[in-house]
């Protein structure tokens, strides 16, 4: 009896060293529950405000089910969206997709729709080098307040140095989560392998836990309500200073030899790469096809004029999204004022390139 008492004894102790070795938990000086775990090389800090559900929820460890391969159903379109309440811009592509204009869609409808549905919504961002320093709190506090606000939500924020990551009081249904990746030498390498990154992530722990994924530069701020209504599939974003352009002013990437070629006759819209999103598996899908054009153009000496952006209008030319956002959902002020521009969501910041690029 002893001797199995004493083997029961070892099991456990050396059970709970091997989970110390995989998690450490404490709590913070705000009573914030801190979850930091390594996997391989990739750090991990999980941040959530409810403490008392994550001491009384033990399935949290329990993965969402197979959402990198299966599609949410949505509601019909006519139900929330109505395209000709915007005359003087254009709300639908030639593919019927809706454009998303202040004014064209019914939020009340597609807010009790996604809250019946209890749908989770990702956020990743990537605050590297200088850019962690200038942007990330303010980019984390504007979305703490409107990014799909009375929905689930978890913001995946990607950095190199854990030990200067601001501070964040969170709102209720918030989770950060923060990854801790090496910095590449160049900021255009950065931008490019980002979408490594995000298809890493996605494939390692966002396809279990979301049900639609965004994807955005950190040197914004969200300025009103950022809600359901942008969520889809498939979601590209407008770039500001092209939405009134033809297309043979769109600066594609011009060069054959380059996996993110299009040719003057070819192009629907000008898509900025600051915003991007659909579900899980869509993202994924992007994320892959423009790492592997990256990864083309290296091997050949090239590189794209606008880096992954490039890459990404090649994909959005050749797989069509199935939502696009008007200039609302990313405008730039100095622009200057439009007509067309009713209400803001999210707006860049002043860019500083020769302070943050100077890494």
């Amino acid at each position: 009896m002893m001797h199995s008492r004493g083997k029961t004894v070892l099991l456990w102790i050396f059970c709970l060293a091997l989970f110390s070795v995989i998690v450490v938990v404490y709590l913070d000086w705000d009573g914030t529950l801190v979850w930091m775990y390594n996997n391989k090389s990739l750090k991990i800090i999980q941040l959530k405000n409810e403490t008392e559900h994550w001491l009384t929820m033990p399935d949290w460890f329990k993965p969402r089910n197979g959402y990198i391969s299966q599609e949410p159903k949505g509601i019909s379109l006519p139900k929330w969206f109505n395209p000709s309440a915007r005359e003087d811009v254009h709300t639908l592509t030639t593919w019927s997709a809706p454009i998303i204009w202040e004014g064209t869609f019914e939020r009340s409808v597609l807010e009790d729709y996604y809250k019946e549905q209890k749908v989770t919504v990702g956020l990743t961002v990537f605050a590297i080098g200088k850019y962690l320093d200038k942007y990330l709190k303010t980019f984390l506090t504007s979305a703490n307040t409107f990014f799909m606000p009375g929905h689930n939500v978890i913001f995946y924020i990607v950095v190199d140095n854990l030990s200067r990551v601001p501070l964040i009081e969170l709102g209720p249904l918030r989770t950060l989560k923060f990854f801790q990746v090496e910095k590449e030498s160049r900021w255009q390498d950065i931008s490019m392998m980002r979408m490594k990154t995000i298809g890493n992530l996605i494939e390692s722990h966002i396809r279990h836990e979301v049900d639609f994924l965004f994807c955005m530069d950190v040197d914004q701020v969200f300025e009103s309500t950022y809600g359901v209504e942008t969520l889809d599939e498939s979601v590209a974003q407008l770039q500001a200073w092209f939405y009134k352009a033809n297309r043979e002013s769109f600066t594609y990437e011009r060069n054959p030899e380059s996996a993110a070629y299009i040719p003057y006759a070819e192009g629907d819209f000008y898509y900025h790469a600051a915003v991007f999103g659909g579900t899980p598996q869509r993202v994924y899908n992007l994320t892959r096809e423009c790492y592997e054009g990256i990864r083309h153009d290296k091997e050949h000496n090239l590189e794209a004029i606008w880096h992954d952006e490039s890459h990404l209008n090649k994909y959005y030319l050749q797989n069509k999204p199935s939502k696009v956002l008007s200039p609302e959902y990313c405008w730039d002020y100095k622009i200057g004022w439009s007509f067309d521009i009713k209400n803001i969501k999210l707006s860049w910041m002043p860019k500083a390139y020769e302070e943050v690029r100077n890494n």
